[in-house]
């Protein structure tokens, strides 16, 4: 079986984000990138696959930029096999990613899509549905667990209430959620083999989608500075204080 592992290059989670002073959107310049950490988990998911030999090959794909061949070479160095890479300078839209994804799908004819259930950048968890819903493939969202069984696949998904069990039938769609497992430091040696896989180079155009967008971004701002808090020293003077300063009660 193969596993398709969709991934993305984001700002590093350890970067404080800033925005332009046109407030057209978030300045990238000199600014740290990296594997979004929802995508690294699912593509540590691919390869242990790959080593219980449930998988026999894991593919990696990205949508972005030139500069996305360094994210497809971490994932290549933590143990996936290929990669390809949707090359365009556009910050194409959730929809969008997720036609690419179905054309690349029918392309490759994965046995299972696993990745990440959101991108720490735009947060809009929706290309995972959108993909399934295209597919008309069987979808479990915010994975904790998964266990390929033959033609079938279990998950258990993290909701409001604990945990719930789905048992899929494959082909399926899979997004990780943070505890489905922690991802491996890539080693030296592992790192200059991912110098020589295959990365295949393609574009938009070849997939036959349009990424010219339909939403278009009026403003980004910081969100307001919070104010410092005070220490009181007994629930009295907390009462007090919410009555008399704060107005809430």
């Amino acid at each position: 079986m193969k596993v398709l592992v969709p991934v993305k290059r984001v700002i590093d989670y350890n970067v404080k984000v800033r925005v332009k002073s046109d407030q057209t959107g978030v300045d990238l310049a000199n600014v740290k990138m990296s594997m979004n950490p929802f995508c690294e988990i699912a593509v540590e998911e691919a390869v242990r696959l790959k080593e219980k030999g449930v998988a026999t090959e894991a593919v990696v794909v990205s949508i972005g930029p030139a500069q996305a061949q360094e994210t497809i070479r971490t994932a290549l160095a933590i143990g996936a096999d290929r990669g390809i890479l949707i090359q365009t300078d556009v910050d194409v839209e959730p929809l969008e990613v997720a036609k690419l994804l179905k054309a690349v799908v029918e392309a490759e004819q994965p046995g299972l899509v696993v990745m990440g259930k959101q991108a720490i950048d735009g947060d809009n968890n929706a290309v995972g549905q959108m993909l399934s819903a295209l597919l008309d493939w069987p979808q479990a969202t915010f994975a904790s667990k998964i266990e390929v069984k033959g033609e079938k696949v279990d998950v258990v998904r993290e909701v409001d209430g604990g945990l719930q069990t789905l048992e899929l039938d494959l082909p399926a769609v899979v997004t990780a959620d943070l505890r489905l497992n922690e991802p491996r430091y890539a080693s030296l040696p592992n790192i200059m083999k991912a110098k020589k896989k295959p990365i295949d180079v393609k574009s938009p155009a070849d997939f036959g989608v349009d990424v010219a967008g339909r939403l278009r971004v009026l403003k980004v701002t910081e969100p307001p500075k919070r104010v410092a808090g005070v220490k009181v020293e007994n629930a009295a003077e907390l009462v007090t204080k919410l009555k008399t300063e704060a107005g809430v009660l």
